[in-house]
């Protein structure tokens, strides 16, 4: 019998989308990003908001650090769509739903969903079922990590031109790998056509998080170790710049919560702010 858990989204990816929600339902106006997506097809209780991890105060940091890393990117990918790029492959997708908010998009970008075979299937079904349909530039490439599948030879399987270049991104998954599984994601990546980009998350040591995100930053890891998915790898920003020219990239760029801050929440009603020594990005280009 196949169990539940390999069929519906996992729970960060499910929380992420209703912290996307929740953005708008509770920050002042304007939203930094605009996505109920996820929310329409998880569908959840009536009563969602009232969850601990929903809370809006005490989530408020990690809501914003969570639509501020989105909305980088997607600007990211329109900045490099418009440079002639026209591949955007995302590990570990989740309930993203960029092809569903820019379907004008459908004759100049080919999207690239990699994740596991069960929550694909329900992504896809749950599309289906409400109406957005999945269309011909959106491809989902399942792929069983645990079964040693590679990403790399699935992305080629499913129309990916190894020979063009692309916007690859991961969010959220590399606190979850060994640096030796880290380093092998970043020289795959490194190893595409000239003019690629990477953006992915790291996590910064818990330590040097400030005391108003410590907290939930330490639930969250004592939660992630509880359910068998413990956080592993930490880096500070420049230990992660290095570490990606040594894996492959030519050029390693850190983009900053405050660097964040600035370009997305200055003069907010609200205050609202992603938190300083978090989780933060690197951009790397091949």
């Amino acid at each position: 019998m196949t169990d539940p858990k390999d069929i519906a989204p996992d729970s960060t990816a499910a929380r992420v989308a209703l912290w996307r929600a929740l953005h708008l339902e509770v920050d002042a106006e304007p939203p930094v990003l605009a996505d109920d997506v996820g929310l329409r097809l998880l569908d959840p209780p009536d009563d969602w908001r009232e969850r601990g991890d929903m809370h809006a105060l005490f989530t408020r940091p990690f809501r914003a650090s969570i639509i501020a890393r989105a909305r980088y990117i997607e600007d990211l990918v329109m900045a490099q769509m418009r440079r002639g790029v026209r591949q955007y492959v995302i590990l570990g997708a989740g309930l993203d739903s960029f092809a569903q908010r820019h379907p004008e998009l459908a004759t100049s970008l080919t999207i690239f969903e990699v994740d596991r075979p069960g929550p694909q299937r329900w992504k896809h079904d749950r599309l289906i079922a409400l109406g957005y349909g999945v269309q011909d530039w959106l491809h989902f490439v399942p792929v069983d990590f645990e079964a040693g599948q590679s990403w790399r030879d699935a992305l080629t399987q499913h129309g990916f031109n190894a020979q063009q270049p692309a916007v690859i991104v991961s969010t959220g998954v590399s606190m979850y790998l060994t640096r030796e599984a880290n380093a092998a994601t970043l020289r795959e990546v490194a190893s595409l056509a000239s003019g690629s980009t990477l953006a992915m998350t790291f996590l910064l040591p818990l330590e040097m998080a400030g005391a108003d995100v410590r907290p939930g930053l330490e639930m969250a890891e004592k939660g992630a170790r509880a359910s068998g998915t413990p956080f592993i790898s930490f880096f500070t920003p420049q230990d992660m710049m290095t570490f990606a020219k040594t894996n492959g990239f030519e050029h390693a760029q850190h983009v900053s919560a405050d660097a964040l801050t600035e370009r997305y929440f200055a003069n907010r009603s609200d205050g609202l702010r992603p938190p300083a020594n978090a989780e933060e990005l690197l951009i790397a280009t091949t």
